[in-house]
């Protein structure tokens, strides 16, 4: 019998190395490293596999039938999850400590058992009473929901091989889970890899749906190996901030969705309640008339959603190294538009410090938001406040053209919807067969160069500004002019 050979696997990313060492040469961690076993099997004859058997190859012609879905009875998270759960589907949740991710499947599990259905809640890191207790804050302690506490995968698979009807397990979390054949703790990645390869067999054979609860390390990302992000159907992220009500459900993987969309829900005293209209939310405490402010018509997967962007400038105390202060959005971008806007625009921010939010706790990767923030950051440092009615969306360029982006109807609509009235907007280009749409009266500003968006806040601090002198200038005459044109950036 073959001796079990010894490898190193890294707890964090998963890489394997021949010999221990302190820090990981993949991810950069100290002290990840974790020796496992594995079993040598004895390759088959040479020339051939044992035991196989031929498999059929097909045409791509053919076309299958949708999925049927299992609806949880809350619209964002099946928005989220591609209309519902389907049946013999592995889907991962994550999330930070205590932002609801135990809340959120409770609640789904309970309003799935009640429409009839057998729904299961296995839960490795809490008591039964701690769930019953969760339950009864969220009144939902009458719903036929079956609940056990364990972390033993031998127990969990023999009880899931013996359900007839389970429409949905839930896992809480995949961490706890470990298998007695493995040596090695909980949570490293041989088990973690294993326990959700045999979790994912039971649901593709058995027909149930299958969550997995997972941990993140302190970078946000999902722990253990990045393995299981491939395993699974669909990859949810539980995002926001703990001082914020709202809570952002993103999905980052869906084999049966829409990937980047987006459910928004709000934490309350009964649990998480869905948020229909994100965008109204958003701007429910929005002041029009402050400077440094913009509206940014985004978008989330299918869904247009209005965000308020808020830029304040301060002069730097220090003066050698200003401070660059970013929430819910990218500071290399940030630092990349202010480059743009002095090189370009003669607009002169080096010397203060910058603070950039995106109010409401959201997240925007999307670089459509460039548009916004310059406007934001423009109007930070005119003191000229930008047209409260007015939403802005665009790419902008190292050499400071606004590019196009995709999907500019459905943000127009939804700025309609909302009640606005204006848009900034890409120039856009003429195309064979494109009709001109209408936007419900709303009046759009096409510009070409961030020199165009620039000016009109210029024009109008100048206007603003002091009389002028006897000697012909003025008492308080800024120290860079910002161009008229294009032509002159």
């Amino acid at each position: 019998m073959a001796k079990p050979a010894a490898r190193f696997v890294c707890q964090n990313c998963g890489a394997v190395t021949s010999k221990w060492q302190g820090r990981c040469e993949t991810c950069g961690e100290w002290n990840t490293i974790v020796e496992e076993q594995t079993e040598i099997r004895a390759p088959g004859p040479a020339g051939k596999s044992a035991g196989g058997r031929k498999i059929d190859f097909v045409s791509l012609k053919g076309r299958a039938a949708p999925p049927p879905r299992t609806e949880s009875g809350m619209a964002e998270l099946d928005r989220v999850l591609g209309g519902g759960f389907v049946p013999g589907s592995v889907v991962l949740v994550g999330g930070d400590p205590g932002i609801g991710k135990s809340t959120i499947l409770l609640q789904a599990a309970a309003r799935i058992a009640n429409a009839g259905k057998r729904v299961l809640y296995i839960s490795g890191e809490e008591a039964i009473d701690q769930v019953r207790l969760r339950a009864l804050r969220l009144g939902l302690t009458d719903s036929p929901l079956g609940l056990a506490a364990a972390t033993s995968l031998r127990d969990i698979a023999a009880s899931l091989e013996e359900e007839k009807d389970a429409t949905l397990v839930i896992i809480d979390s995949i961490q706890t889970v470990w298998l007695d054949s493995l040596d090695a703790a909980p949570g490293t990645v041989s088990q973690v890899r294993a326990c959700a390869a045999e979790l994912t067999r039971l649901a593709k054979t058995r027909g149930f749906a299958v969550v997995l609860v997972g941990h993140v390390t302190k970078e946000g990302t999902l722990a253990g190996p990045r393995v299981l992000e491939h395993m699974v159907d669909a990859t949810l992220y539980f995002e926001g901030d703990r001082g914020h009500q709202f809570r952002i459900l993103r999905a980052v993987k869906n084999r049966f969705g829409a990937t980047d969309e987006i459910g928004v829900f709000e934490m309350t005293d009964r649990g998480l309640m869905e948020v229909a209209n994100p965008s109204a939310l958003f701007l429910a405490e929005r002041r029009g008339n402050i400077s440094g402010s913009a509206v940014f018509a985004g978008m989330e997967g299918t869904r247009p959603v209005l965000v308020e962007i808020q830029v304040l400038l301060s002069p730097s105390p220090s003066g050698g190294s200003p401070r660059r202060q970013v929430v819910g959005w990218d500071s290399g971008r940030l630092a990349m538009l202010m480059a743009v806007l002095e090189s370009r625009c003669r607009v002169s921010l080096g010397q203060n410090d910058v603070y950039l939010n995106i109010a409401g706790g959201l997240r925007v990767n999307e670089p459509a938001a460039d548009l916004a923030v310059a406007a934001a950051l423009v109007s930070a440092a005119t003191d000229r406040p930008t047209d409260p009615e007015m939403v802005f969306f665009g790419e902008i360029g190292l050499s400071g053209e606004i590019r196009q982006v995709a999907q500019t109807d459905t943000r127009l609509r939804e700025a309609a919807k909302l009640g606005f009235a204006a848009a900034t907007l890409p120039r856009r280009v003429a195309r064979p067969g494109r009709t001109a749409s209408a936007h419900d009266g709303l009046k759009l500003t096409e510009i070409g160069h961030l020199a165009d968006l620039v000016a009109p806040l210029a024009a109008a601090a100048a206007a603003s500004a002091k009389p002028k002198s006897s000697e012909g200038g003025t008492k308080d005459t800024p120290r860079r002019k910002a161009p008229e044109t294009a032509a002159e950036a």
